[in-house]
């Protein structure tokens, strides 16, 4: 059975610093792509960051400089570095492990940014 669970997330002031933690079980973490996507409220899921097996990354624009993805095989785990966080960063982050036509989503962990 597959499970993603993540953690890491809470409150936060504008300039501020997070990581969250994606910690897999199963076989899928050595042959998926594992990426993180943030949900803000009352708009859609959308992709963060996402790394390969392989260790390539891709970044959203909004991620670009300010958020690194990261993965240590040893633990199963991906990794998302949020620095100079936003208070449009808010929202629920999820982790997704996905492999040809099957994907699998965590729960989820709350970021929010306020002063």
């Amino acid at each position: 059975q597959v499970q993603l669970v993540e953690s890491g997330g809470g409150e936060v002031q504008p300039g501020g610093s997070l990581r969250l933690s994606c910690a897999t079980s199963g076989r899928i973490f050595s042959i998926a792509t594992i990426s993180w996507h943030h949900q803000a409220p009352g708009k859609q899921r959308e992709l963060v960051a996402a790394i390969s097996t392989r260790g390539s990354r891709n970044y959203s624009d909004s991620a670009k400089g300010r958020f690194t993805i990261s993965r240590d095989n040893a633990k199963n785990t991906v990794y998302l570095q949020m620095n100079n966080l936003k208070p449009e960063d808010t929202g629920v982050y999820y982790c997704k492990a996905a492999r040809d036509s099957s994907y699998y989503w965590g729960k989820g962990t709350l970021v929010t940014v306020s002063s």
